[in-house]
């Protein structure tokens, strides 16, 4: 009886590590053969990080502390932040009376949000 459990359990064991690898094969062959639709995830979580922490101040890129500071490309231009570089360090290390999200944003949450909103303003904020 003892052989049989541990026959099963072993053959559980095997099955499970050929689920993982035929998973993990067909993730990463999705990922090399459609980069766009690695893109678009990247573009949603950008968007939900914008969304769950900036939003609150910056609703469509506007900033309603600072009339002057806002997600808009003239007023990126104008201030030299319009590179996803300048807005990822903002949105980490915080900027005057904003404070960074470095913490919240998560590793490589700063340029995620930074790429939606460098795309968001060259789009002038208009969804679509």
């Amino acid at each position: 009886m003892k052989f049989k459990y541990a026959f099963k359990s072993c053959l559980d064991q095997f099955l499970n590590a050929i689920k993982v690898f035929i998973l993990s094969t067909l993730i990463i062959a999705t990922c090399a053969s459609h980069p766009s639709k690695v893109f678009a995830l990247n573009e949603n979580v950008g968007e939900h990080l914008f969304i769950e922490n900036c939003a609150g101040c910056h609703i469509n890129g506007g900033n309603i502390i600072r009339r002057n500071k806002t997600l808009k490309e003239k007023d990126l231009k104008r201030n030299g932040v319009d590179t996803t570089e300048k807005i990822a360090k903002i949105a980490r290390e915080g900027i005057g009376i904003m404070d960074g999200y470095e913490e919240v944003l998560g590793e490589k949450g700063d340029q995620l949000v930074a790429n939606w909103i460098l795309k968001q303003a060259q789009k002038a904020w208009v969804q679509g």
